[in-house]
């Protein structure tokens, strides 16, 4: 038997090679995934760990507030040191100052910014708590009024920026800082902290540009030797205020890697595994469909076996064993190839400036174990109910002339496919309740994808002859072969067209879903915003605007009203909450907010405005007070004095500046609202608000149409990656349908040579082998967009349930790209097959059995 399955897999070796293909860039995709992920994990608990490797314990305020990128800390009282000193173990001890700074290149444009930190920080020196080293020039100073700050660099920034020693720019804490640069520093031998850029000032010019007179951010402690991490902790929690705490470099560390798991690295991670599982599931429909042809053409041999005496189990362990070594051999040949892949994805984000300081990749076990056991498990899985077909062949078969699978379309089918699509439907439709819309959306969405599945043979007959008129009145002769061949078998067109149904269904989504998005902020805007013209940042440093923009523009006799915006955040109800901070009186000109209770006009310092959603969800109303808690350890009642519906610019909350200044460490804006004069033509009060940003380094105000075309680009931007990530899935998808191709003509060798006998020309028949793809491709290719358009409507209107926007848009030109796309790469899948059976021996094929 064992000779009979090696045999078999030799004499089909051919055409498992695109079964084996498909598993393979499946598991390199994952694999890629995988160890990218590790090799950054490892790089940034490098990083991490010698960054803290000289500090023994940290100090600092117990209080912190929010999460991932949107966190605050409060600060630690300079006399905390005193304490600390006196503490029995304390070999040194260095506060630190820290805020984030955007350094601008010597044209004004920011350097990093892109996500990662942008930290300015006062400059300690040698020390054993400090991981940078001057490599360059020599340490910042105090200097004059009116001279530039000094400041050290590292020098990954300086080679970004195309900065030297000597060079002044600027930095943005948000407001515009002249500075000098003295030095370059490196990290731990590296250029920079990763991605990160590192401004350091004097300790008196870092205290005055981003901390605060008498405070620090921290306070870094090494041990005496002898004395160990957590010894010394002990030893100062004893001594320190009861709003602080103290962390050894250890546990430190392991919160900064926890915090970026769960932050980037978790997202990063999640968005690659997703996209691999995408493809590994595409990949199991061609597995399948493989398997299923073969099986069918195996019919007779099948019979044969079991009349020699093979059992049923013989039979179905030697399709599992085909399965097994197909699997291991991609799984094998994918994981090289996906390290390769990670290799070159780790060199392109190196170029990028997203270095994490590790050469080469990180390949762990347990990556090897999952890409092994996927590879193999997911081809195993997708081959069982072909195999599990075969064992179920009657030995009575083999006297019978072996005939191609012609499954019908059962009732048991129709029924089922109907009852769970029409579930899913059920499912995404009345997904409408605040709590959980998306998550059930996205149930109704798999639903639906399974339902299409069992009826993908029910409707593969009549969408083929349908789909096969075209061709049929193009191509004449050609056309109505490549249509009959198409329905001929129900299972094996659905088959091939499902896995690129579940490739272009997620195209559909993604393209829908960034319209729709598109289409949402371009209502509200134009439905809610009165003004002319919008300033926002124009990177994510985190330094946003100065707060002087807003001022500034607003004393301009070309402007009427304007509002700057910023975010604060704070405790209420034991939760975190981020209420927008804007002039109230001004919002209420510039921006509708549907403002259901109450008056903006009365938001004064003191009071608040929530939305409707809050007060309902907290039990409040007009007249009630809330508590905010700062993360410097203040506490305010605020009173509600308004209350509002529209919360997709704002949020839930909206405070006063004059109520958060107090608590802020550096204020500054994420938008500015403005509304010309009467009279002003847009031209002259763009140049004049022009004139007051780049006073303070900010970007070029755009009118509404700009505002929406930044947004649509950034929204497309997305979906190119989006893209990039799926055409791997689609890949494969049009390699199953090219692989179905090549058996199906294997199987009509005979058809074909009779064919060529009666005049029909290689041409000819190459011809009816491409359209027969194209009909196949286009099956697969409509009920992908229209089951991915109907997936995005649910989700945009699980989104308006549940976060409050969500207008759905039909990007129909999109979608028709998409559709011709897919007849096109039809072609080209069809290529090789075509060509293999132009090429057929005419008397070679007549005589095939």
């Amino acid at each position: 038997m064992w000779r009979t399955i090696r045999k078999g897999m030799w004499s089909h070796k051919r055409r498992l090679l695109g079964t084996t293909t498909a598993v393979l860039l499946g598991v390199a995709f994952l694999t890629a995934s995988l160890v990218l992920g590790s090799t950054m994990t490892a790089g940034f608990d490098g990083l991490f760990r010698e960054g803290n490797a000289g500090t023994d314990v940290v100090v600092r305020n117990a209080t912190e507030i929010g999460a991932g990128d949107s966190v605050t800390r409060g600060r630690l009282d300079i006399d905390v040191s005193g304490q600390l000193a006196a503490v029995e173990g304390v070999a040194t001890l260095e506060p630190i100052i820290e805020g984030f700074g955007q350094l601008l290149d010597l044209d004004g444009d920011p350097i990093g910014g892109g996500g990662p930190p942008t930290t300015a920080a006062n400059w300690i020196g040698r020390s054993s708590v400090n991981p940078w080293a001057l490599s360059e020039g020599r340490a910042p100073r105090d200097v004059a009024p009116d001279e530039p700050y000094e400041v050290v660099i590292d020098r990954g920034a300086a080679e970004l920026g195309e900065l030297s020693i000597g060079d002044t720019t600027t930095i943005k804490i948000p407001e515009p800082v002249e500075v000098s640069i003295v030095g370059l520093v490196t990290f731990g031998g590296s250029d920079s902290l990763g991605p990160s850029t590192y401004t350091a000032f004097s300790e008196r010019a870092a205290t005055d540009l981003v901390g605060a007179p008498g405070q620090v951010s921290a306070i870094r402690v090494a041990a005496e030797d002898g004395v160990n991490q957590e010894q010394l902790r002990d030893e100062i929690a004893r001594v320190i205020p009861a709003q602080a705490e103290a962390l050894t470099g250890t546990e430190l560390t392991d919160e900064m890697m926890a915090d970026i798991q769960s932050d980037f690295l978790g997202m990063f991670r999640t968005i690659l595994i997703a996209f691999s599982v995408i493809a590994l599931v595409v990949a199991g429909f061609s597995i399948h469909n493989t398997f299923s042809i073969l099986i069918a053409q195996r019919t007779r041999e099948s019979a044969l076996l079991r009349a020699l005496g093979a059992s049923r189990r013989q039979v179905l362990s030697s399709v599992l064993v085909e399965a097994v070594v197909i699997g291991a051999l991609a799984s094998a040949i994918g994981l090289i190839t996906g390290i390769g892949l990670a290799l070159g994805l780790k060199s392109w984000m190196d170029g990028a400036g997203f270095d994490v300081g590790i050469s080469g990749v990180v390949v762990t076990g347990t990556t090897i174990v999952i890409a092994v056991v996927v590879g193999i498990g997911s081809t195993l899985l997708a081959s069982f109910a072909p195999a599990f077909r075969a064992s179920r062949v009657a030995p009575l078969a083999a006297l019978r002339d072996a005939a191609v699978d012609s499954t019908s379309s059962s009732k048991a089918r129709l029924v089922g496919g109907l009852v769970t699509a029409a579930a899913g439907i059920a499912t995404v439709i009345t997904a409408t309740d605040e709590d959980g819309a998306v998550v059930q959306a996205g149930v109704g969405s798999i639903l639906m994808i399974v339902g299409a599945v069992i009826l993908g043979p029910v409707v593969a007959r009549p969408a083929a002859g349908l789909l096969g008129l075209g061709p049929r009145l193009v191509r004449g002769q050609n056309g109505r072969l490549a249509r009959r061949n198409a329905m001929r078998d129900p299972r094996r067109t659905s088959g091939s067209a499902a896995a690129l149904m579940v490739g272009t269904a997620v195209v559909a989504l993604f393209t829908t879903f960034g319209a729709s998005i598109k289409a949402s902020v371009e209502t509200t805007v134009n439905q809610n915003f009165g003004g002319d013209l919008v300033i926002v940042p124009d990177d994510f440093s985190g330094a946003g605007l100065s707060p002087a923009v807003a001022d500034g523009v607003a004393q301009l006799p070309e402007v009427a009203t304007s509002a700057g915006m910023g975010i604060a955040l704070a405790i209420a109800d034991g939760a975190t909450i981020d209420p927008a901070v804007v002039d109230p009186a001004a919002l209420d000109a510039l921006l509708d907010i549907d403002v259901t209770a109450g008056s903006l006009a009365e938001v004064v310092p003191g009071n608040i405005a929530v939305s409707e959603s809050y007060a309902e969800d907290h039990s409040v109303a007009i007249g009630d007070s809330i508590n905010l808690s700062y993360a410097d350890g203040a506490s305010q009642d605020l009173t509600i004095e308004a209350l509002y519906a529209n919360t997709m610019n704002v949020g839930d909350a909206i405070m006063t500046p004059e109520d958060w200044a107090p608590h802020a460490d550096q204020p500054g804006d994420v938008v500015v609202l403005i509304d010309l004069a009467d009279g002003v033509s847009e031209e002259d009060g763009r140049a004049a608000v022009d004139m007051v940003a780049a006073r303070h380094a900010a970007p070029d105000a755009q009118t509404r149409s700009e505002y929406l075309d930044t947004i649509g680009s950034e929204i497309d931007s997305m979906l190119v990656f989006v893209y990039g990530m799926l055409g791997l899935a689609i890949l494969i998808a049009l390699m199953g349908i090219a692989n179905t191709l090549s058996l199906s003509i294997h199987e009509r060798t005979r058809e074909l040579g009779l064919l060529r006998a009666v005049g029909q020309t290689r041409s000819q028949v190459r011809s009816t082998v491409r359209w027969e793809s194209v009909i196949v491709s286009l099956f697969g290719t409509i009920g992908g967009v229209a089951l991915g358009t109907f997936l995005g409507w649910g989700l945009m209107r699980a989104l308006a349930a549940q976060e409050g926007f969500g207008e759905f848009a039909m990007p129909t030109t999109s979608l028709a790209v998409v559709l011709v796309l897919a007849a096109l790469a039809g072609v080209v899948a069809a290529w090789r097959p075509s060509r293999r059976a132009g090429r057929l021996d005419i008397l070679a094929a007549i005589a095939t059995d």
